[in-house]
């Protein structure tokens, strides 16, 4: 499930939780809160970050080993050796 950020439409209205924003794990198939689930007031979606990795450049065949990958080469049509 992904998790959603919220915030008060207005922040000075909105409880303790809302104003300062929250988090929320919802299934994607279902609407967007529109309220606080505490006060009731509106709230609105918060367009977040996005989480990417931080590797820039393929593993080599020993830092694919010590990740716990298993490491296959080519040798023939549809035949595979294990490194």
């Amino acid at each position: 499930m992904p998790i959603y950020e919220y915030i008060a439409v207005n922040t000075e209205e909105g409880c303790r939780v809302c104003s300062r924003g929250f988090e929320l794990r919802r299934p994607v198939d279902r609407p967007a809160l529109e309220k606080c689930p505490l006060c009731r007031r509106p709230v609105k979606k918060v367009i977040s970050r996005v989480n990417t990795p931080k590797i820039a450049k393929p593993l080599s065949v020993s830092d694919a080993k010590s990740a716990g990958f298993t490491v296959l080469q080519r040798r023939d049509q549809g035949v595979y050796e294990k490194l």
